[in-house]
C-alpha cells in the first residue's frame, strides 16, 4: 500500500518538475554509492573549457553531497524543489511547458556564468532558490508561515531564508545568487514590460515549442503575473493560498 502511494505521488508530479526532481535524486545517490567520482560532477571551469567536459554545468545542478551533516539540507532541497517547481509548473506556466523550460534554462545559464566567474562548484542551492524567488514574486501577497508560527507575505520569504541561513548555517552566498538570478528573470519577463512599459527583452525561443508544445487548459497567459491568491478568510485550514512552511524550518545554502 505504501509503495502504491509513493508511486501515485511520483506519477502525479508535473513532467518538467519530475525530470528535475528525479535527476536531483539519482545523481547524488550514484555518487554516494561510489559509482561515479563526485569530482566529475561539480562545476570546474578549467575542466569544461580545457578538457571539454561539457556535462559539468548540468550535473552541478543535480549533484549535492548527501553524507554527513549535509544530508538533512539535501532533503530540504528536494522538498523546496518539489514544492515550488510544482507550484510554478501547475500555476502560471500551466499548459505552457516550453515557457517553464525557458525560465529554468535562463536561470541555469546565468548561474553557470556566475559559477565560472566565482568558482561556484555546486548549483543546486541557487537554482532552487531562483525558482522559489520567482514563485514568491508572482504570489507576493500569499501569506506563508515559518518557524514558531511567524507569518509574513511570500515576497519576504527568500530574504528571510537568506538571513536565517547566514545566522544558523554560516552561508548566504548561494541564496543571494539565487535571489539575484530569480530577480533578473522576473524583472525582464514580468516587471519591466508590465510596470515600466518597456519592451520584452527575453522571450521563449520558438524551437522549445516544438519539443514542449502548449497544452490546453493553461490557467494564465504568459507574461501576466497572477493576482494575489490571498483570501480575506483568516481560517488557515480553509485557505488554499496559505502555505505552512515546514515545521522546524529549513536551511538553504549551508556549507
Amino acid at each position: 500500500m505504501a509503495s502504491n502511494d509513493i508511486g501515485d505521488w511520483y506519477r502525479g508530479i508535473p513532467q518538467i518538475s519530475k525530470y528535475w526532481f528525479t535527476g536531483s535524486v539519482v545523481v547524488p545517490l550514484v555518487a554516494r554509492f561510489g559509482l561515479i567520482n563526485p569530482t566529475y560532477l561539480i562545476l570546474l571551469s578549467d575542466a569544461v573549457i580545457r578538457k571539454f567536459q561539457i556535462w559539468r554545468p548540468i550535473t552541478a545542478v543535480f549533484y549535492y553531497p548527501i553524507s554527513g551533516p549535509r544530508g538533512f539540507h539535501y532533503l530540504m532541497n528536494l522538498y523546496f524543489l518539489y514544492s515550488y517547481s510544482t507550484r510554478l509548473e501547475t500555476g502560471i506556466f500551466d499548459g505552457k511547458p516550453a515557457e517553464y523550460v525557458f525560465m529554468l534554462l535562463f536561470n541555469w545559464l546565468c548561474l553557470v556564468i556566475i559559477g565560472f566567474a566565482a568558482d561556484l562548484m555546486l548549483l543546486m542551492d541557487p537554482m532552487i532558490l531562483s525558482v522559489l524567488y520567482v514563485w514568491c514574486q508572482l504570489n507576493k501577497d500569499t501569506v506563508v508561515s515559518f518557524w514558531f508560527g511567524t507569518r509574513f507575505k511570500a515576497m519576504y520569504l527568500p530574504w528571510i531564508l537568506l538571513a536565517f541561513n547566514m545566522i544558523v548555517g554560516g552561508g548566504g552566498l548561494q541564496e543571494l545568487l539565487g535571489i539575484i538570478v530569480g530577480h533578473v528573470y522576473f524583472f525582464l519577463m514580468f516587471k519591466y514590460p508590465q510596470d515600466f512599459g518597456g519592451v520584452r527583452l527575453i522571450s521563449t525561443p520558438q524551437f522549445l515549442y516544438k519539443y514542449f508544445p502548449n497544452r490546453r487548459g493553461g490557467v494564465s497567459g504568459f507574461g501576466q503575473a497572477p493576482a494575489s491568491t490571498r483570501r480575506p478568510n483568516n481560517d488557515d485550514n480553509n485557505d488554499p493560498g496559505r502555505h505552512h512552511w515546514g515545521r522546524g524550518g529549513q536551511v538553504l545554502g549551508g556549507n
